[in-house]
């Protein structure tokens, strides 16, 4: 389900984002449920940067990414969301900050135009400034026709793409996407795409996960794998290539099969 947060706090209270910050970096995270999930992971993603995190079912994705959300306590670890430190000042973070979980959850009784007013109110974005940034994502995200209509006649990926909408109106700067594209046809993909580039180029931050490599190799600037709750390979496409071995010999390797074979050695390894 996403969540919302109140605007609402004592300006002295809240410390402003760093223009100059990573946009999202986590320093020896942590977190168990009886046994290790999320193991000591270091990561840095810089802004305007979109990062793909990959990894097999139960590496600790997902986790990771409830833990800079808010959604779940660190049990130990620093988070730094555009240079404010979100377990300090959690609710800061949370202003800067969007998550879109697999399965997300809009309100079926209102029209996509009501449930973004909603949200934008949450967020205390300005009226005006919410109606046209509400009908800017519509329209970009092909929902213009359907703005007047109730969400409970929607397909699982229109909700979807109300639910993006929704993430976007109050304008973060990190944006953390879990498995985005599931669902979609290949026209919604390309609209869902479409605005994540824009946002990049607009200086946010976007870190996705999905099993979907191909989407990865297409649109992430940089990739890491987890496993283990351990970042175990972090790059470029072409420096996974290099650091599975694939690089010289194979230079044309996939994803998919640079995948396989590193979390394969991380396994021999284990």
């Amino acid at each position: 389900m996403f969540r919302f947060w109140s605007s609402a706090s004592r300006a002295d209270q809240v410390p402003a984002a760093s223009p100059g910050a990573a946009g999202l970096k986590l320093k020896g995270l942590c977190k168990s449920f009886g046994r290790p999930v999320v193991d000591r992971l270091d990561l840095a993603v810089a802004p305007g940067e979109l990062y793909a995190l990959l990894g097999p079912n139960g590496a600790g994705k997902t986790t990771s990414l409830r833990m800079v959300a808010g959604l779940l306590p660190a049990d130990a670890g620093e988070i730094e969301i555009f240079g404010i430190d979100a377990r300090r000042f959690p609710q800061a973070a949370k202003q800067v900050t969007a998550w879109l979980p697999d399965e997300p959850m809009i309100y079926d009784k209102l029209t996509p135009v009501e449930y973004l007013a909603f949200v934008a109110g949450l967020w205390g974005v300005e009226p005006g400034r919410a109606r046209t940034s509400a009908g800017d994502l519509l329209a970009m995200l092909g929902l213009a026709e359907h703005a007047g209509e109730r969400c409970e006649g929607f397909s699982r990926g229109m909700k979807q793409k109300v639910a993006l909408a929704g993430a976007l109106i109050h304008e973060p700067r990190l944006i953390m996407l879990d498995e985005p594209l599931t669902g979609l046809d290949a026209q919604s993909a390309r609209q869902v795409k479409d605005i994540l580039a824009e946002r990049v180029k607009g200086g946010a931050t976007i870190i996705l996960t999905t099993h979907i490599l191909e989407v990865a190799e297409r649109l992430a600037d940089r990739i890491g794998i987890i496993r283990c709750g351990r970042l175990v390979a972090e790059g470029t496409l072409g420096e996974l290539r290099s650091q599975s071995g694939r690089g010289l010999s194979g230079g044309e390797a996939s994803l998919e099969e640079v995948f396989l074979e590193l979390t394969r050695e991380q396994e021999l390894a284990a």
